[in-house]
């Protein structure tokens, strides 16, 4: 038996026999995201041209299964090929939600203002998620929008594998792509910014990418051309994070980079793997943004099953948290890769777990994030199931970013709790300022029973998080002859917690 198997085999050991605080209930304070994409209508909406209830209805609905399952973060596709899901930007409408690029839907609605309210409803964080670089997603370049900055600026871009592309070497293009960006963070309440892998394109035999002119312009002394492709991305992502910081600080920035960095062959610092890499494939040294201190958090996607042997799981896994420089790590999880029976690792159905399981045992791991949304909603091999009722099956928090904000919010004031036929009415003034000059902008609710001690750090004691200034809260799943006893704590924006308010008993009759 290899070593891979003996690995999978002590994780399915862990799995049956460690305690179920370790591993059912979960930590209080983790990461769970989901992609929702838009290109090619992957995950929303389901076809273009729907009508805005249609379109309203499916994304309600996606969220919801999201919510059943655990789920506290969404990374919905806003701009998936230099077009918009959104209103309040310079970009044309994208193709994919109306059918004609351009086109806006019909009644007017704006889909990411939509999405943001309805997730914070559900106390799930929104990150608006951008393909920086791609231009066009297929070659029928004749649909374009006359508006669309291909159209308008065509010395920016370049043709490669069938697509145009922005250019990375020219300095405009740097300064248009933050700006783009720029608009949702000033005119949306997002929670965070996320680019995906897509920086110079994955290769295509026999092409070359077309930016000799942009080199001899603006090479700066750089004399590898690769280095100075590498240097170029770098200086979009200091330059988008230089941004947010400047406008919002509270706005997390992150990147899920391709899930090889460089492997030890090419490097004594990289990964035991043996595949594809950013560094060199993609000209993207994605370990450099968390190293410079550019992103918040680096979410790798590790598609690959314990026994891939070019890319093992588990090694990626140790790898990144051994290269994460203290900013947060997510692991970019490959749920849609649970449909794939022909590689002996995805038919097993523990496969996933057994991730999630190794993601739990090491303390540098701070969450997952699933590509995607129709995969787990789909209930591949159970995986819904799994998080339901195991993995996430109490709720959690968004771990802290101290370099961020370290200073917690006032905790609510004047907690009142008052039975009604059915229910728990339970209400609470809003805190004052915190030290920092910072509202409350959420709140979380707990609820514990007769004799059970009032831990606010136990997960299962969770009933409600929401984020808004909402000052009420109706618990509705309450037994007659029970007691429980109530607590409120205040969040601000980067998911601080406040101490709790003074606790309320009430004995349902």
């Amino acid at each position: 038996m290899n070593k891979i198997s003996l690995a999978a085999l002590s994780i399915l050991f862990f799995i049956s026999f460690t305690t179920q605080s370790q591993i059912v209930s979960g930590p209080k304070r983790e990461f769970r995201g989901v992609w929702i994409a838009t290109v090619v209508n992957i995950d929303w909406p389901s076809k273009a041209g729907l009508s805005t209830t249609q379109q309203k209805d499916e994304l309600i609905n996606i969220l919801n299964q999201h919510q059943k399952q655990g789920l506290n973060a969404v990374f919905f596709q806003v701009r998936p090929a230099s077009d918009a899901l959104y209103a309040k930007g310079t970009e044309p409408w994208s193709i994919w939600l109306t059918g004609t690029q351009g086109k806006a839907p019909e009644p007017f609605y704006d889909p990411l203002e939509f999405a943001i309210k309805e997730c914070h409803k559900r106390g799930m964080e929104l990150h608006a998620w951008f393909n920086p670089y791609r231009a066009t997603f297929d070659s029928q370049f004749d649909k374009l929008h006359k508006n669309h900055i291909t159209n308008l600026k065509p010395d920016w871009f370049i043709t490669y594998g069938g697509k145009k592309l922005f250019n990375p070497g020219l300095p405009d293009v740097r300064a248009y792509i933050t700006q783009v960006i720029m608009n949702v963070v000033r005119n949306y309440d997002v929670d965070g910014i996320h680019f995906d892998d897509y920086f110079y394109p994955y290769g295509v035999k026999g092409q070359t990418i077309e930016d000799t002119e942009a080199y001899i312009a603006y090479n700066n002394g750089i004399k590898d051309v690769a280095d100075w492709r590498r240097d170029n991305v770098d200086k979009l992502i200091k330059m988008v994070s230089d941004s947010i910081r400047t406008y919002k600080k509270h706005v997390k920035f992150g990147i899920s980079p391709f899930g090889i960095w460089k492997n030890k062959k090419q490097d004594p610092e990289g990964s035991e793997t043996n595949g594809g890499d950013s560094y060199y494939g993609l000209f993207a040294d994605s370990r450099k943004w968390v190293k410079e201190g550019w992103i918040d958090y680096i979410n790798p996607q590790i598609y690959w099953a314990f026994n891939t042997m070019a890319a093992p799981y588990n090694k990626l896994v140790d790898w990144w948290s051994n290269n994460a420089y203290g900013r947060h790590l997510y692991i970019g999880q490959g749920a849609y890769r649970l449909s794939d029976n022909k590689d002996i690792g995805w038919r097993n159905p523990t496969q996933m777990p057994s991730q999630l399981v190794y993601n739990r045992l090491n303390n540098r791991v701070q969450g997952s994030v699933y590509f995607s949304s129709k995969s787990l909603n789909s209930n591949l091999k159970g995986i819904s199931d799994t998080l339901k009722n195991n993995f996430y099956k109490y709720p959690a928090l968004p771990p802290v970013m101290l370099w961020l904000d370290s200073i917690s919010p006032n905790r609510p004031e004047n907690l009142l709790a008052v039975q009604t036929n059915k229910s728990v009415l339970l209400s609470w003034k809003l805190p004052t300022k915190a030290k920092d000059g910072d509202l409350a902008y959420g709140f979380t609710i707990y609820r514990f029973e007769e004799d059970e001690p009032l831990d606010i750090d136990k997960a299962s004691a969770i009933r409600k998080v929401f984020y808004s200034a909402i000052t009420s809260w109706e618990d509705q799943d309450i037994v007659k002859g029970k007691k429980y006893t109530y607590v409120v704590t205040a969040l601000d924006r980067l998911k601080n917690e406040s101490e709790h308010a003074i606790p309320v008993t009430v004995s349902i009759k």
